[in-house]
């Protein structure tokens, strides 16, 4: 049963926390059914309608969280850059104040 697709489907399911009633009865039934050698059938093709129904939705769910992130990120990049930017024309400000200071100290203490 180890090169059954269907029951390494099952095991890999099986290694999921599944909250939901139906998705977690038809999982204790398919691996019942495996554990058996009867999975066949209209009990599998429900057991994989179920599957698919259950992951799509967590795939959807993903997917619409890393768009997310990744909107976040552009955001933090943009800031990061402009900050940098921001530190570039501070630094040259305080070098072009300094040299006027220095320059004034020159005469002064002259």
């Amino acid at each position: 049963m180890a090169d059954d697709p269907i029951a390494a489907l099952v095991n890999h399911v099986g290694g999921f926390h599944i909250t939901d009633r139906a998705m977690r009865k038809a999982q204790d039934a398919a691996a019942a059914a495996v554990a058996g050698g009867t999975l066949e059938g209209q009990e599998q093709a429900a057991y994989l309608a179920a599957v698919r129904r259950y992951f799509s939705g967590f795939e959807r769910e993903a997917r619409a969280h890393l768009r997310d992130v990744d909107r976040r990120l552009e955001h933090v990049n943009q800031v990061h850059f402009n900050l940098t930017a921001e530190r570039g024309v501070a630094v040259k400000r305080i070098e072009a104040t300094r040299a006027v200071l220095t320059a004034l100290d020159a005469i002064e203490v002259s």
